[in-house]
């Protein structure tokens, strides 16, 4: 579905149009700010999952209103999900591969240090990770070579082949070239888009937490959270709110651990 079959959001940006700075921490989950982002914003009328009822306020201009009070409740509940994830330790995969997504998961992921995926889903990534696995170790071997001595033992040609390679497979899975193991959990940008994605996380029993736009089926995830999941605005609020909650339970455990440690010196 493309933005056009949305309520134009005031200051929203094109698809494929890099966004500013993006900042998260002034960012509160209230209905104020989820009007201003424009996330109460579903697709027309006529274009629409009718599992996603139960969300949906109503209708202006032939374009559903989702209901935000339910989108704070389910919202909600997936970050005190997320949140529990991370205190146990757990990573977090961010899949958002539409243009207006990519590079805010790709910052989002970074500031949070977790895997994400921003351009097409590599079929197998969950289902047959040993694979990926052994393509994600050649990839980081590859890399090693090209920042060590070893490279110069190399003709100028296949050096050139090499670097060539690793610009190949960073497209493909540079996002998660770090992750030594399947996630725990998946937030997904868009459910429909990223059907595979979805579908690999069910069989591999990986929790999904995803935002449902009023095209989607809620029930294909764990974590459903009914938002606008095409304008620029919405997304930056939606990511900006996750990544506070996430960074903030990261710091906990921060402070925990050094807390801990000094008891078990004291004890000895």
């Amino acid at each position: 579905m493309q933005n056009s079959e949305k309520t134009p959001v005031v200051g929203e940006k094109t698809e494929g149009e890099k966004s500013a700075a993006f900042s998260y921490e002034n960012l509160e989950l209230n209905i104020a700010e989820m009007l201003k982002a424009g996330v109460h914003f579903g697709h027309k009328s006529s274009r629409w999952n009718p599992k996603m009822k139960e969300y949906v306020f109503g209708v202006k201009n032939n374009i559903h209103i989702i209901d935000l009070e339910k989108t704070i409740d389910k919202f909600q509940k997936a970050l005190d999900f997320l949140n529990s994830t991370v205190e146990n330790g757990g990573k977090i995969l961010f899949i958002g591969t539409k243009p207006q997504a990519r590079q805010l998961v790709e910052e989002v992921s970074n500031i949070l240090d977790m895997p994400y995926v921003k351009n097409r889903w590599l079929g197998g990534t969950f289902t047959n990770y040993s694979e990926i696995k052994r393509r994600i170790k050649y990839l980081n071997d590859q890399e090693h070579l090209l920042e060590s001595d070893e490279l110069k033992k190399y003709t100028k040609y296949e050096q050139s082949r090499i670097r060539k390679e690793i610009v190949r497979m960073n497209e493909k899975m540079g996002g998660i070239k770090k992750m030594d193991k399947l996630p725990q959990a998946v937030f997904v940008i868009d459910i429909k888009e990223n059907a595979l994605a979805v579908k690999e996380a069910q069989r591999a029993g990986i929790p999904t937490v995803a935002l449902t736009d009023t095209n989607t089926d809620p029930t294909l995830v764990d974590y459903p959270i009914p938002a606008n999941d095409d304008a620029l605005s919405a997304l930056k609020y939606l990511l900006g709110i996750v990544a506070k909650n996430v960074a903030e339970a990261k710091k906990k455990i921060k402070i925990e651990k050094p807390e801990k440690a000094e008891i078990k010196q004291n004890v000895k």
